[in-house]
């Protein structure tokens, strides 16, 4: 690829070490010019689906160039390091999933990061992100042709993960939850176009079944559109069915976690 500058970073590596400056050093003594945007570093330590929404829901606001995600459990073990190749954009990272939503079907080409000339030695066994993907990334903005980080394979080989599930039916959505940001707001798989094929309109409730519960909830635009302390469904920046508590948590309220079935229907009664 044309030498783009700029490199994306997002890591469960926390801000309280020096993981993350150095992988910032790394990148910058190969590659003076440079742009790092970094995405987040505090995905929950080795989790590789909130790694994958993560960075699935903000990859299209991003410039093109090289996108650095390092959630990896399996650091040291047998599981491979890539770097995939899809229109002008560039993923590096585990083959473990945490790429796998954000590179569209078909067109990728896949790369096995096996030339150790670029990578920083002595190699650490636990932080790949430091001594791998980060000058992999680095040589790749700076022009470096992918072909060269390595062996390439069959993309259709890349790990990855289950797609949320969401199904609509009857009258209702099946989804689950996708994310829980750092606010307490609940996201769901449950998106707009799903809730308007069931014909749900804001400013209508939304029937809500949470495991044995089912709740009535307020579907607005804004959390500002009920009390403090209440519960409100609205649509996410991303377009994904959300629940909130204004001002408050809803995860804590509601108890649910990553990967908990959520169904969602009409309440058929007006909002108060």
């Amino acid at each position: 690829m044309a030498p783009t500058n700029c490199v994306t970073l997002l890591t469960d590596y926390g801000l309280e070490d020096g993981f993350v400056a150095a992988c910032h050093g790394v990148i910058v003594r190969i590659s003076p010019s440079a742009r790092i945007i970094d995405i987040s570093h505090l995905v929950p330590p080795g989790d590789v689906r909130r790694g994958a929404a993560l960075l699935a829901q903000t990859v299209p606001y991003l410039p093109e160039g090289v996108h650095v995600a390092v959630v990896d459990p399996g650091v040291g073990t047998a599981r491979r390091a890539v770097a995939v190749a899809t229109g002008n954009r560039i993923f590096v990272g585990p083959d473990n999933g945490v790429l796998s939503w954000s590179i569209p079907d078909g067109g990728a080409r896949a790369f096995e990061l096996t030339n150790s000339k670029l990578w920083l030695e002595p190699l650490s066994a636990t932080f790949h992100g430091r001594d791998m993907f980060a000058p992999v990334a680095a040589h790749l903005a700076a022009g470096l042709d992918i072909a060269s980080v390595g062996t390439e394979f069959d993309a259709a080989d890349l790990v990855v993960l289950p797609r949320p599930t969401r199904r609509v039916q009857e009258g209702t959505v099946d989804g689950e939850v996708l994310t829980v940001d750092r606010f307490g707001n609940v996201q769901l798989s449950v998106t707009a176009g799903d809730l308007r094929r069931i014909g749900a309109v804001t400013g209508a409730p939304l029937s809500v079944t949470l495991g044995r519960r089912t709740l009535t909830v307020p579907f607005g635009e804004t959390f500002a559109m009920v009390p403090p302390g209440e519960l409100v469904a609205y649509i996410d920046s991303v377009g994904c069915l959300a629940l909130a508590v204004n001002a408050g948590n809803a995860a804590q309220r509601l108890g649910l976690p990553p990967g908990a079935h959520v169904r969602v229907a009409m309440a058929f009664s007006p909002m108060r």
